[in-house]
């Protein structure tokens, strides 16, 4: 325990020490569908509205108001931009592949966050085009970090948000094997801070119970409702508005508290 207590105090020193007298800074966020920003599409709100991925949530929270000044993490800065890079259905090898990462690379600053989140996707062995093993999974992991840290920017791991099931007793289970736990053994092995978006969702959706979650947080619609979705939907995996609000704050919350 005291371990990881010093490391982790490590990991906030350097993080710190990267902030003084910074002005402004980037939170670049990439991932999967569950982060991505869907109003960046043509005609999002006929053809994907009310969809959102918590990313896509999240730049308001700096707009909206200046708490976040206040936290040990933003000491002395002044204006945050989030910049959304995640798409839907790319895994840790996929979004590598397709050179998504290449333009993150390219536009990181000294001092930029940049927040990863994956596991949906490279947890999905039935689709070989994405799927990635747990050990491949922790090696795309260490290359986000390291090349990140390579512009002097900060990585900060994810581990990957929960779906709406299984639900056991009334109470939300882990759906992720144990790719959460590989997240968490890079942010030991590297010094990573570590957000456990998936413990913190698994948590927030089991004090707010299955019924409201279903209905308010996850795109499960009724029919002749949306535009996007004249049949409905049953989908217990992406977000609608109200969702992806919960979780961003979740996330906000988190990286105030780091």
């Amino acid at each position: 325990m005291k371990k990881q207590s010093l490391v982790l105090l490590l990991g906030l020193s350097l993080i710190l020490l990267a902030f003084k007298n910074n002005k402004s800074l980037t939170i670049h966020l990439i991932g999967d569908s569950t982060v991505a920003d869907y109003a960046l599409e043509e005609n999002y709100q006929q053809n994907r509205f009310p969809l959102v991925g918590w990313g896509q949530m999240l730049g308001p929270f700096f707009k909206k108001n200046s708490t976040w000044q206040s936290s040990k993490l933003f000491k002395g800065v002044e204006n945050i931009d989030v910049k959304n890079y995640a798409k839907g259905g790319r895994s840790t090898r996929t979004f590598f592949q397709e050179g998504r990462w290449r333009q993150v690379f390219n536009a990181l600053k000294p001092n930029d966050l940049v927040l990863i989140q994956f596991g949906h996707n490279d947890g999905s062995i039935e689709k070989t085009e994405r799927y990635v093993d747990e050990q491949g999974y922790k090696e795309f992991l260490r290359l986000y970090v390291s090349q990140t840290r390579l512009k002097k920017a900060i990585p900060i791991l994810l581990t990957p948000v929960a779906r709406n099931y299984p639900w056991k007793n009334e109470k939300l289970e882990n759906v992720h094997g144990n790719y959460p736990d590989a997240v968490q053994e890079i942010a030991r092995e590297m010094d990573v801070p570590l957000i456990d978006l998936n413990q913190l969702s698994q948590d927030l959706f089991t004090k707010k119970g299955r019924q409201h979650v279903s209905e308010n947080y996850f795109m499960n619609l009724p029919a002749n409702t949306y535009d996007a979705y004249p049949e409905g939907q049953k989908d217990n995996t992406h977000f609608q508005i109200e969702g992806g609000e919960a979780v961003a704050q979740l996330v906000f919350d988190a990286l105030n508290s780091l």
